[in-house]
């Protein structure tokens, strides 16, 4: 009776059992994986740690542990081990209970790839039967590569690759003997047998897996005993993350998602992003010194926290405590976390995580004066022990010693493109991802203020004004309800210069010039043209505080208006994917953001031997800076071509004067990169609630921002210039470093006329004060046929007035 319910039973399961053949083209689940152009792992996400290997990659060590621990007789057996499985039945017959027991590794491969893990005797019955099919359709090598990469290992490691790098940071094919058989002893228990957990009950278990070993023959006494006394070396491993690129990591996952939904965590997708390891690194560099250093120009606001000092604890026990304490703490950007240990004769002793004592310097205390001054008046001490502080290493400030810092109230962000085509090649969204997801990047709106100039200034040269246009820097009010009534802007330092070259103009950021300038072209007109730029119109004000940068807008958005600028006049896309591939390497997603055809107007100009040309050095002091980059076609791939949306005469020229900016204007700090060839504009909004600087150079854009994150003053003085254009000139440093300095090429239908700098008219052949100034061949015949319409006039005037 009972045999014919079994065969019933049998008969109605094979017809629903899954085919064997499933599991040749079987997915694992491998988790996300993202890395940089050059190759370097940034970030991984998925809930299952796993790194595929094949049967040939596996350590033939390794497999005779996992068939000695796991199946002995695995060879020997159809997948059903009946000798195993007869003696789990006797054993339910006499105790009553069902155990484990029986399972083969074909089994196993069964169950973990089709069946849940219940314990029922149907759920027993489909799994002998799913692996005697198994064992028809797979060879013995085929079924042990599923279950070397599919069974669980404990602390999220899936498969022994991932449990070689999870326990020991190693490949699985670095592994000795005693590691190796630590992990087959693994599969039974993953949480009673884990090392990490119980490394006594993981000891005990690697024994029995030798012991076994042994038995079977594939080592010796001689291993044995050396592999039993060996120390237990596991600890827990993540995946090594070189560099700090967490907010592009984040932009990445959140796009991988985007695409490709929940499989983005389990397909083993491989990311390749455009950042560039080395220059992520200099971002995160800059970024965070300049704000740690805009934290010292400030007050100090006190210690971060408090631990509790026993006074009935001893000297040791104290330090222990506050050791086992800050273990607990990271770092947070290049901020260490310690704890004050001792005040004596006005000497700080702070100690740190690793448990050394650095004493700090009255001159790193300097900076915080207010903060101390404030506690004498409350009678009340500079620090008392159990203060916990942050601290700058030497090697961090620069210093011969550590230097009281504190967590950055401030924030601000950086990102770098390559003009040609948008990528990407640093971008860091705050002070430190680990304290602050927000990026400030891509989400955070900003009014951009100066910083804008450049695009409104185009607009100006494309509507009928040159570089030598004049116009009245004097006092302006408008009636405007917003304002409660009127609206007077001001130029920064409060001061009214009169007729100004729009050259000047822009190169001195004169707000009253630029609004005026914006009042004759028309707002429609200029808010028109600056669209070309690819930002979004419902960004841009209908009205002339648009002169003055007050749409607010993200660092990624007013970049990609620079990036124009930079590459001739194409817009581009900024973009962080390059190419995704699966597990198998081949690829699913391939980027193909059009391109610039070429960088107009900016050769590059060099001798014999890769030396820069004379070309620079000839240009004289009064002539107009010029811009800079490599012409010519930029990649022999199959791509779109991006779409040419400015004249190069255009580009050409507020090129030239966005390279005053730094010889000259508000960018002058730049100057010590040594280089000809920078272009910018600083930016800084109504009291100093943002500061900017945004420039370029050889291809490289750049765009850097300071302020809070609930915007507020920065302070007197904080302008662009001094918060924000410092972190430009570091990375920048790093981004130029191997490429060489690039000389003007003037386009065909641009001419040079000497003009008169006070009125901007052509200047007299013997006029000695006479400037240089670039011109469109129609500007010039334009302003010759004025002139000479004028010169007529006031002959004719001078004429009538004698008779």
């Amino acid at each position: 009776m009972f045999l014919a319910l079994v065969l019933t039973i049998v008969y109605f399961l094979i017809p629903q059992l899954p085919s064997a053949n499933t599991l040749q083209s079987i997915e694992l689940q491998v988790p996300l994986s993202i890395y940089s152009r050059d190759g370097v792992l940034i970030g991984e996400f998925g809930e299952q740690r796993r790194i595929p290997v094949t049967y040939a990659e596996t350590p033939q060590l390794l497999r005779d542990a996992i068939v000695a621990a796991e199946d002995n007789r695995f060879y020997l057996h159809p997948g059903v081990d009946w000798v195993g499985l007869t003696r789990a039945a006797i054993e339910l017959v006499r105790t009553g209970e069902k155990r484990q027991g029986g399972s083969t590794i074909t089994m196993q491969v069964a169950r973990n790839f089709f069946l849940t893990r219940e314990k029922t005797y149907l759920r027993k019955l489909t799994e002998i039967l799913l692996a005697l099919r198994i064992e028809r359709q797979l060879s013995k090598d085929q079924i042990l590569e599923l279950y070397i990469n599919k069974i669980f290992l404990g602390q999220r490691a899936y498969g022994f690759g991932a449990a070689a790098q999870v326990y020991y940071g190693l490949e699985l094919k670095q592994l000795e003997l005693p590691q190796l058989a630590m992990l087959a002893g693994l599969p039974k228990a993953p949480s009673s047998f884990n090392p990490i957990r119980d490394a006594g009950r993981a000891v005990q278990r690697r024994r029995y897996v030798l012991q076994r070993m042994v038995d079977d023959g594939k080592i010796g006494m001689d291993e044995f005993k050396k592999a039993v006394d060996a120390p237990t070396t596991a600890r827990l491993h993540q995946r090594k993350i070189s560099i700090d690129a967490s907010y592009a990591a984040e932009m990445t996952r959140a796009w991988v998602f985007s695409r490709f939904g929940k499989q983005a965590y389990t397909r083993g997708f491989r990311v390749e992003t455009t950042i560039d390891s080395g220059l992520q690194t200099a971002a995160n560099r800059s970024l965070r010194r300049h704000l740690i250093e805009y934290e010292r120009r400030h007050d100090y606001r006190g210690p971060e926290g408090r631990l509790e000092v026993d006074d009935l604890e001893d000297e040791l026990e104290r330090r222990a405590s506050f050791i086992d304490a800050l273990a607990k703490m990271s770092p947070i950007g290049d901020l260490l976390v310690a704890v004050v240990w001792q005040i004596r004769d006005g000497q700080v002793t702070v100690l740190l995580p690793n448990g050394q004592h650095h004493q700090l310097s009255r001159s790193s205390l300097k900076w915080s004066n207010s903060y101390w001054q404030a506690r004498q008046e409350n009678d009340q001490q500079f620090f008392q022990s159990g203060d916990l502080v942050r601290l700058l290493s030497p090697e961090v400030s620069g210093g011969d010693g550590w230097l009281l810092g504190q967590l950055p109230a401030v924030e601000g962000s950086l990102v770098s493109v390559d003009a040609a085509d948008g990528a990407i090649r640093a971008i860091n969204g705050g002070f430190a991802f680990a304290r602050s997801h927000f990026n400030r990047v891509t989400q955070a709106d900003r009014q951009p203020g100066s910083n804008f100039k450049p695009f409104i200034y185009t607009a100006a040269l494309s509507n009928g004004f040159t570089a030598a246009s004049l116009i009245n820097d004097a006092p302006l009010v408008f009636n405007d309800d917003t304002r409660k009534g009127v609206w007077r802007p001001q130029n920064y330092s409060g001061k009214f210069f009169g007729p100004t070259r729009i050259r000047v103009a822009l190169t001195k950021s004169r707000n009253l010039v630029s609004v005026r300038l914006l009042e004759a072209m028309g707002v429609y007109q200029a808010r028109e043209y600056c669209l070309r730029f690819g930002f979004p119109a419902k960004k841009l004000p209908k009205d002339l505080s648009l002169a003055l940068g007050s749409g607010a807008m993200t660092p990624l958005e007013l970049i990609g208006g620079y990036a124009v600028l930079a590459n001739g006049g194409y817009r581009v896309q900024p973009h962080l994917v390059s190419r995704v591939t699966d597990q198998k390497g081949e690829i699913v997603w391939s980027e193909n953001f059009p391109r610039a055809a070429e960088l107009v107007g900016l050769n590059a100009a060099r001798q014999e031997g890769g030396a820069l040309s004379n070309n620079l050095a000839t240009v004289q002091d009064d002539q107009p800076e010029s811009a800079v980059g490599a012409a010519g076609r930029l990649s022999d791939r199959e791509q779109e071509l991006a779409p040419r949306v400015l004249p190069e005469a255009e580009v050409f020229m507020i090129n030239s004067i966005l390279r005053d900016v730094i010889k000259k204007g508000t960018g002058r700090r730049a100057l010590r990169l040594g280089r000809n060839d920078l272009a910018g504009k600083t930016g800084t909004t109504n009291n100093q609630r943002d500061a900017w600087f945004s420039g370029f150079a050889a291809g490289v854009v750049t765009t850097a921002w300071v302020g809070f994150d609930q915007p507020r003053s920065l302070g007197k003085y904080e302008t662009g210039a001094r918060a924000a254009l410092p972190i430009w000139i570091d990375y920048m440093e790093e981004a130029l470093k191997e490429k060489p300095e690039l000389a003007l090429i003037q386009p065909a239908d641009v001419v040079t006329a000497r003009i008169d700098p006070d009125t901007g008219e052509l200047a007299e052949l013997n006029d000695k004060k006479a400037i240089f100034e670039y011109f469109t061949s129609a500007q010039l015949d334009e302003m010759k046929k004025n002139q000479q319409k004028t010169a007529e006039q006031e002959d004719r005037s001078r004429r009538a007035e004698l008779f």
